[in-house]
């Protein structure tokens, strides 16, 4: 009851990808529309300072500044003051502002000001202040700005009131000196302009922005959507079905996989390998219950299924030799013909290489077939540029959906961004990872471990990061490694494997893991291989493989 219960609630890989998408598209949204608020409302305020900043010299240009004081004595009744307010009132009309006003400062502490002219745009229910008024400097960033464009250190001035002050909504406001022929500062012209257009205008653009996201969400979400399931999820259920059938009856399938996954990439040929392999263990099947003689041939079928297997880890080294920023070696002895081990790198993009390494529980074919499943999962999901967590978790999502015969695997996967040295990695109960420094000391590095792949659905797996720089190597390894045993069963162990690695740090990989296999051969002497051992060393060079830092990786933990 309760496993039916659990498949009645799995959630599928598809609408973990869908959900996982719809996040991203989330967050790149909320950024987009950030910078595009900021960008356009940036834009808009110099549009209006500017504006506000021309009908100001323009409202300078009348009035006479060797007359301020005559200004002051009017009393704002004399018929010359009358006529240059009349003007600066047209122009507060016409341009569109909210205020045009004229004070003198108090330039002893700047703590007050006088109003000179002061006119208000007719639409505009405000009110004006009188001729004369005295009023306390709103606060200390005005009185810092009064003081510049008198004392000659700033010749523009502009205040943007977002919350607005005591009767006004928000504004901006600008400020020139007005100076006499001399040049000297005799009083501030200020401009002041009402900031709702702005407001009405950067809440349209919002409103598209918004509109244009979210239809490309949708769109974005039924392609993948329909890409994933039959690129990646219905060929790869056919594979992990035939693969349980397989397993259960041992006999050939009335179609081949090849026949009906026909994508010509890694899962067109694990779906072909497969065929191929369940061919010759049903004929292997067949001969030996005919007669025992034939033993040879087992060995052969084996033999080939080995190179089946060898063929699908990459052997050639050096593994990029076009890329200098790393040095790449590995190496897998199976403990039988086949083995349940295995390891992968490759590149996401030109930056990112992404870097596997696994142990699948049990020995033999049916271990093989299901490393070469999961090898090809993982490849196929970290392709999609995932992080190391989520690909993981869709890969333990895809095995648990059909596990029948309750296999698992343990993986460490880690992306390395080379143009930084940054390590992001994520371990499903594998063998811990092993660093060095520059220095050349191999330490291990106790990382965060999540549950095995394929043990339990739903699992969520953490990643953490390691900042490398160049001259830092990576020693990955599976259980086979310290858990080799000599004729006393004494285990190697990991601070045997730790000597091994510190005998000669400073080597390239490929001496770094022949290294260690020496010193595992000299332990065990003539005893039996009982695990697959399988390594993998990566020294990271970085732009030119010679710079230098005394931090180690461990440290960043």
């Amino acid at each position: 009851m309760k496993k039916k219960r659990r498949n009645k609630f799995r959630v599928s890989i598809v609408v973990k990808s869908v959900f996982g998408i719809v996040m991203l598209l989330t967050v790149f949204s909320v950024i987009i529309g950030a910078l595009g608020y900021i960008e356009f409302t940036d834009a808009l305020l110099e549009q209006y300072s500017d504006d506000a900043f021309y009908t100001a010299d323009t409202a300078v240009t009348l009035i006479d500044a060797n007359r301020i004081d005559d200004y002051f004595q009017s009393g704002g009744r004399t018929e010359e003051y009358l006529e240059t307010w009349y003007k600066l009132e047209k122009l507060c009309n016409s341009s569109g502002v909210t205020f045009i006003y004229v004070i003198r400062p108090d330039t002893t502490d700047y703590e007050h000001i006088t109003f000179l002219f002061s006119t208000i745009n007719d639409n505009i229910d405000y009110a004006k202040y009188e001729f004369g008024t005295v009023r306390e400097t709103t606060n200390d960033e005005y009185r810092e700005k009064y003081k510049r464009l008198y004392d000659g250190t700033s010749e523009r001035e502009l205040v943007v009131r977002e919350k607005g002050y005591i009767e006004t909504d928000p504004h901006i406001t600008a400020m020139i000196p007005i100076k006499d022929v001399s040049g000297r500062t005799e009083a501030i012209m200020c401009v002041q302009r009402q900031m709702d257009s702005l407001v009405s205008v950067r809440n349209t653009y919002l409103n598209k922005v918004f509109i244009v996201l979210i239809t490309v969400t949708v769109l974005v979400i039924i392609g993948q959507s329909v890409y994933i399931h039959f690129v990646l999820l219905k060929p790869l259920k056919h594979i992990t079905k035939e693969a349980s059938r397989f397993a259960e009856e041992n006999k050939a399938a009335e179609k081949e996989l090849g026949d009906v996954v026909r994508n010509n990439d890694e899962i067109g040929i694990l779906a072909s390998s497969i065929d191929q392999m369940e061919k010759r263990i049903i004929d292997y099947i067949d001969d030996i219950t005919k007669i025992t003689a034939e033993k040879q041939r087992i060995s052969t079928e084996l033999s080939l299924a080995a190179k089946i297997q060898a063929n699908m880890l990459p052997n050639t080294f050096p593994a990029f030799p076009e890329r200098t920023e790393i040095d790449l070696y590995a190496s897998m002895d199976p403990a039988k013909e086949v083995g349940g081990d295995f390891y992968d790198y490759f590149f996401v993009d030109d930056d990112h290489l992404c870097i596997i390494i696994a142990d699948v529980s049990g020995k033999g074919i049916p271990a093989a077939l299901f490393m070469m499943s999961s090898k090809i999962l993982l490849s196929n999901v970290a392709m999609m540029g995932k992080s190391p967590a989520e690909i993981l978790s869709a890969a333990n999502s895809a095995i648990c959906s059909n596990n029948k015969e309750d296999m698992f695997v343990t993986v460490w996967l880690g992306i390395l961004e080379i143009s930084t040295g940054r390590l992001t990695a994520a371990n499903a109960g594998h063998e811990m990872p092993v660093f060095s420094d520059p220095e050349g000391i191999f330490k291990i590095f106790k990382d965060k471990h999540g549950l095995v792949i394929g043990a339990m659905d739903g699992m969520k797996y953490k990643e953490y990061q390691v900042q490398l720089v160049p001259g830092s190597k990576i020693f990955l390894y599976t259980d086979g490694v310290p858990e080799a045993v000599n004729e006393k069963e004494e285990l190697f162990g990991t601070d045997r494997l730790i000597c091994a690695l510190n005998e000669q740090p400073d080597a390239d990989a490929e001496t770094i893991l022949k290294n260690v296999r020496k010193a595992v051969d000299g332990f065990v002497n003539n005893e039996e291989q009982f695990d697959d051992l399988t390594m993998l060393c990566l020294e990271y060079r970085g732009k030119t493989g010679s710079e230098k830092n005394t931090k180690t990786p461990a440290d960043e933990k």
